[in-house]
């Protein structure tokens, strides 16, 4: 008799990324749109990289599975499931299966067979948490029908705000591929234990098909995808979203909240930008050290002394149940669902706790992600193979211990899963190789950037592409008797 599925671990084995070169140092973006730089670097961080004009999202997320093909050495054949995590795909019918179709072509035309005929396509699409729900699906496929295969989950999206916007300096664009199989050799991901939680949000961050309307695409392949956002309101759904799905994990393990927190050495956090995880993270700190013993509780009234509030107005407003939907209104004159809590943060970022609980468990990968911008569903993903790649240099993860994971999608719906690290981690992590994803840069100067952004023509951009997959041209047919209009056409160039 075989052993039942639910007692094999399942995992990550492998991660690959995909970074076009095209670099903005947000310091020269500063200087051209006279914004301060020292804040920027404090709360955003310091590059993003932009799309090419053969960029898409398919052709990313097809360069990312290859390169995890080839680093891993795996066998095509074996692959039963191909998931594709975006919110920028461009077609509304198919998804993963045109990632598939340009593997396969490139397998091919190296002498190699393709991934399997009976492997599933589906595509995954809700905000920033499209590849966590992919990872999920792959992982429940693998404990079903799909036992004793692989599975592939590539991230893939293009950040894009309207210039002059907020958002602007968040930017960025990439695509990360990860390799789930039973008893893998990077990490469990125990979803047992891990939480859930959801609300719909109104219009924290959306993408209504309204806004493709009357769009040129003459001069470029580019679909601009601007979304519909308001900043300081998506700051409010981001904690609320994170408190409610770590208040079912901590339900769902029988955890002392803050003892469970304290106990952790490393977090990857979905990261739009610099600031958010942190500020994610210490609030959820704040609300463990409510719910902790009597000198849990006068560490946070410690704080809250220092900013004007009594400690148990504080817990008041913890236990609360704020409806976070009602906020989302243009008359509100805040946008705070915990206000109070807000304020001792202030508080808590000048204490000696604010290092230790939080920026250092944020440390591994956390420099390099300063130059990637965001990636959406691909950034939780890209922090943790920087940091996993930073973690083999330094030797500073133990097989068996316990990495905390949040994914989250915009303004209503979060994920927060625990990975526990493989025996075999560090030979899995040695085939990464991020840094050398991320080495290739070409940087711009601002008629570039403005052009590449605006989906125009660009001149003297000096980069040969090698290896990669690029859109060759877009289908302009729409004939009784053959269309393709709108659709990309590939090439893969070796």
């Amino acid at each position: 008799m075989t052993e039942p599925n639910h007692i094999r671990p399942i995992g990550i084995s492998g991660l690959a990324a995909y970074v076009p070169p095209y670099r903005v140092w947000l310091e020269d973006w500063c200087n051209w749109t006279d914004n301060q730089w020292p804040k920027i670097r404090e709360v955003v961080g310091r590059s993003f990289r932009v799309r090419g004009p053969n960029h898409s999202v398919y052709t990313m997320a097809a360069n990312a599975v290859i390169r995890l093909i080839d680093q891993y050495d795996v066998d095509p054949g074996r692959v039963k499931f191909l998931g594709l995590g975006t919110e920028s795909s461009t077609d509304n019918s198919a998804g993963a299966i045109i990632v598939k179709g340009m593997v396969d072509k490139a397998l091919v035309a190296r002498g190699k067979a393709p991934i399997s005929r009976s492997c599933e396509v589906p595509e995954f699409k809700h905000a920033c948490l499209g590849g966590v729900y992919g990872m999920k699906g792959a992982i429940r496929h693998l404990a079903l029908d799909g036992a004793g295969s692989q599975a592939i989950v590539v991230c893939a999206d293009i950040a894009e705000y309207a210039r002059g916007s907020s958002g602007e300096p968040t930017q960025g664009a990439g695509a990360v591929a990860m390799l789930l199989e039973e008893n893998p050799k990077l990490a469990v991901v125990d979803l047992i234990g891990s939480g859930s939680a959801s609300d719909y949000r109104v219009m924290d961050f959306r993408k209504p098909m309204a806004r493709f309307c009357g769009q040129d695409r003459s001069e470029t392949h580019q679909v601009q995808d601007f979304p519909v956002f308001n900043g300081k309101y998506s700051t409010t759904c981001y904690i609320d979203e994170t408190l409610h799905a770590l208040n079912d994990m901590y339900e769902k393990r029988s955890l002392n909240a803050i003892d469970h927190l304290r106990s952790l050495r490393t977090l990857f956090l979905h990261r739009p930008y610099r600031r958010m995880p942190e500020t994610g993270w210490a609030v959820s700190y704040l609300f463990a050290l409510g719910k902790g013993k009597s000198e849990d509780r006068a560490e946070l009234a410690s704080y809250c002394y220092q900013a004007g509030f009594d400690v148990q107005a504080l817990m008041a407003e913890m236990t609360s149940k704020p409806e976070v939907s009602a906020l989302a209104n243009p008359e509100q004159l805040s946008y705070e669902a915990y206000p109070m809590a807000m304020a001792v943060l202030r508080i808590f970022r000048a204490s000696r706790h604010f290092r230790k609980e939080i920026l250092d468990k944020l440390r591994l990968g956390s420099d390099t992600m300063l130059d990637l911008g965001n990636l959406y569903t691909a950034a939780l993903p890209a922090w943790m193979a920087a940091g996993f790649e930073q973690a083999l240099d330094e030797d500073s993860l133990a097989a068996g211990e316990e990495v905390l994971t949040l994914g989250y999608g915009s303004g209503d719906a979060a994920e927060v899963i625990p990975f526990f690290m493989a025996e075999s981690w560090r030979e899995a992590a040695a085939k990464i190789r991020f840094a050398d994803a991320m080495e290739m840069t070409l940087d711009l100067d601002r008629q570039q950037y403005e052009a590449l952004h605006d989906g125009r023509r660009v001149h003297n951009l000096d980069y040969v592409a090698s290896n990669e997959f690029v859109i060759e041209r877009v289908g302009q047919s729409d004939d009784r008797h053959f269309a393709d209009l709108g659709i990309e056409y590939y090439r893969y160039i070796a």
